[in-house]
């Protein structure tokens, strides 16, 4: 039965095709603007990333509660007033079984810290190809916790997966190390020499400008070396986006799973995802932002190293929820990994012109492969025809006696052998030559 939302329109364009040009957009923009974030030179000190991710999930749960809200108001045929509405929602949120949500909140909260880390020490390009391996990782919590059964093809196409990335990831080249100890090696980089006055004064005010903001002490000079040029470590990187992939499958099967399990099946996907975001809070800011940064945060302060750029960040990663829920309530499942597909190939661009990104042949094949993977995965299954059913009446044959109209008296008469073709090219059924055979039989009696 087809969903009649799928056919909703918004100021005549089809919402399947709004939603998900918009997530291609929030896919590809999220990655290189969280990366630039962590990359761009700053003055003084850089954002803290519990803080980002507990402010995602603050935002989150606004966009999802304004989503319930205007949902709960559509669904009802009187018109209750809104003292009702958030009565009628609060009291969703918290009863449904939400406590259990606790768990993937938890999982999704780590998945996002470490989407940060990932990012700090990839390209985006590259992050974005391997972090299609959350594509294996459902599929493996998938069989191991809802039991489901994957078809060979499926299958084959997990392991051309895990090729591809692999081919993306070596050779990987290494980015220039970056810190005191490089400044002190002469053979790290290529020195800079000023050719004329103009670039020695410039040279000057440069320098003058970035010292005045610190003492001029040892550590004070190596944080805005760091601050000026963040080192990138490619090995850290990949560490963190594989366990962010094993951590967004478990945590997307855990989720399913409760739901399945879940008393009321009617609860709506935006209230869901409102109890998601209310227990994202809790580790996000007594974990992330208390515990693990809560000194620095105490010396720089909460919203230290913010602009607009951090701030952009963190709306994209805030309505991916929302983009994603609206894919699947007017789309698919293929349309959504179409679209993952085609924001890979616009990171790949926009890292090659933005962030000089050196497109290898080893990356041009991996990330071949890794799309021919996403579509073969993606795509239905063949299912076989249900074999035709012949009713006992109209079989030639009845357990195996082929005379059968023929020995049972009174049924029909002998059938007499056949000398000649009809005299008709339409191909007749066992009822309709017999009928045949019988009037021929009566005309030769008569006779």
């Amino acid at each position: 039965m087809s969903n009649p939302r799928r056919g909703a329109t918004l100021g005549g364009i089809p919402l399947k095709h709004l939603s998900l040009v918009t997530l291609t957009f929030q896919n590809s923009a999220l990655i290189l603007i969280m990366h630039y974030s962590r990359v761009m030179p700053v003055i003084g000190p850089r954002y803290h990333t519990s803080t980002s991710v507990f402010l995602n999930e603050v935002i989150k749960l606004a966009l999802s509660l304004t989503m319930a809200l205007y949902d709960m108001s559509a669904n009802t045929s009187a018109n209750p007033p809104a003292t009702v509405l958030f009565q009628n929602l609060i009291l969703a949120v918290f009863t449904n079984e939400s406590w259990k949500l606790a768990i993937p909140a938890a999982l999704y909260t780590l998945q996002n810290t470490l989407q940060y880390v990932a990012v700090s020490n990839l390209d985006a390009a590259t992050f974005q190809v391997t972090y299609q391996l959350k594509i294996l990782t459902t599929a493996i919590f998938s069989v191991l916790m809802l039991g489901r059964t994957l078809s060979p093809r499926r299958w084959a196409a997990l392991v051309i997966l895990v090729i591809g990335v692999s081919i993306v990831q070596f050779p990987y080249a290494t980015t220039e190390p970056t810190g005191m100890e490089a400044l002190k090696d002469p053979n790290s980089r290529p020195a800079f020499l000023p050719r004329s006055m103009e670039d020695v004064r410039n040279l000057g005010s440069h320098a003058a400008a970035q010292l005045s903001k610190r003492s001029a002490t040892y550590e004070g000079i190596e944080n805005d070396v760091v601050s000026q040029n963040p080192q990138m470590n490619a090995s850290v990187g990949l560490v963190a986006v594989l366990v962010a992939c094993a951590l967004s499958g478990l945590a997307g099967v855990s989720f399913e799973k409760i739901l399945k399990e879940s008393t009321p099946a009617t609860t709506s996907l935006w209230v869901r995802n409102c109890q998601l975001s209310f227990w994202s809070l809790f580790p996000s800011f007594f974990i992330g932002v208390l515990w693990v940064d809560g000194e620095n945060i105490a010396k720089t302060g909460f919203f230290a190293g913010y602009n607009w750029i951090v701030w952009t960040a963190i709306i994209a990663q805030a309505s991916g929820g929302v983009i994603v829920a609206l894919v699947i309530n007017h789309a698919d499942n293929i349309a959504k990994n179409f679209a993952t597909s085609i924001s890979i190939v616009i990171s790949c661009l926009a890292s090659f012109f933005f962030f000089d990104f050196k497109i290898t042949p080893s990356y041009l094949v991996g990330t071949s492969v890794v799309l021919f993977a996403t579509y073969l995965y993606s795509k239905q299954d063949y299912t076989h025809p249900s074999p035709v059913k012949i009713a006992d009446y109209e079989k030639t044959t009845i357990d195996g006696n082929s005379r059968y109209f023929d020995t049972v008296p009174g049924l029909l008469i002998k059938t007499p052998p056949r000398t000649g073709g009809l005299s008709t090219s339409k191909p007749g059924t066992p009822i309709s030559e017999r009928h045949q055979f019988q009037r021929e039989s009566d005309s030769k009696r008569e006779n």
